[in-house]
């Protein structure tokens, strides 16, 4: 059984743990490894956001930067500058609060500025892929707006992970460097009680790193911080149902991504990061009914 918490927000308190919660992925971004740039527009984005809230999601995570393997972020230096990232998500988040203005907005950021913008327009939550170590105001100005916060594991930056040493025990380091980013978010000021850990699937793993990671990912339950689990569509899905030599594309891991969501939550995921939400969402009340039963 996985542990229940009280998620602080900007505006809300979450109980987590009676049932699985669906975050829905939306991604405002023109070069995105799961859709191709579908949403990038505007009125297409709004228009999906609202299909995936109608779906079942409880949050939306949105985002105005791609962090697919590869990505062009070097030295340090965003692929996609704060002032571009701001213009691509700010008009979507605005126009979302509009229409559903009980909705939970997740700004999928790295940059401090852009976690401002988005919390101060009513987002509810920040979702920072570097774990707040991208940014050195990251820390502080999340402490000072006091939302939610969810720190991701990440080994190196993407253009990187092809070049990365092989890890010989990945639930070792993700739990270490975790707890390693927890405390220095606490002591930056930001409430344990505000506080979500990822140990994010696929972000400087290679594909036979993830399997162990999903495998002991209750042993994350020790950190002492509610858990979130990103598998969706992720690359060693798609390997792992390769077929005549060729990875299964993006759109093709539908049901790959299903098994490895189910596993997560009977592994103790509080929340789930997906695409594809109607599909997820029935997922997680079977893989909820299975972890309550005595």
């Amino acid at each position: 059984m996985r542990p229940h918490y009280r998620w602080q927000l900007r505006s809300r308190t979450l109980d987590l743990g009676p049932r699985t919660l669906i975050m829905g992925v939306l991604n405002v971004t023109p070069d995105s490894f799961s859709d191709g740039g579908r949403y990038f527009e505007p009125r297409a984005a709004i228009e999906h956001a609202l299909a995936l809230l109608d779906g079942g999601a409880d949050f939306l995570d949105i985002g105005g930067e791609s962090t697919r393997p590869g990505a062009a972020a070097v030295s340090g230096q965003p692929a996609v500058p704060a002032e571009e990232e701001l213009r691509r998500v700010m008009p979507v988040i605005e126009e979302l609060l509009h229409r559903r203005p009980q909705v939970i907005v997740s700004i999928d950021t790295y940059k401090a500025s852009v976690a401002r913008a988005a919390v101060e327009a009513g987002a509810e939550i920040a979702n920072d892929v570097s774990g707040l170590r991208w940014d050195v105001e990251m820390a502080s100005t999340l402490a000072g707006l006091r939302c939610g916060v969810v720190l991701m594991h990440m080994r190196g930056r993407p253009a990187e992970w092809r070049s990365l040493p092989p890890l010989t025990d990945p639930i070792g380091l993700v739990s270490r460097e975790l707890r390693e980013g927890a405390a220095a978010a606490v002591a930056a000021g930001i409430a344990r009680e505000r506080i979500m850990l990822d140990p994010g699937f696929g972000f400087g793993k290679s594909f036979d790193e993830n399997y162990p990671l999903l495998a002991h990912f209750e042993e994350l339950h020790q950190l002492g911080f509610p858990l979130l689990a990103g598998v969706s569509r992720k690359s060693f899905i798609g390997r792992t149902l390769a077929s005549n030599g060729s990875d299964a594309p993006p759109q093709e891991r539908l049901y790959g991504s299903l098994a490895a969501l189910t596993a997560a939550i009977l592994k103790g995921a509080h929340i789930v990061r997906v695409h594809n939400v109607k599909a997820a969402a029935q997922a997680a009340k079977i893989a909820d009914a299975i972890a309550r039963t005595p």
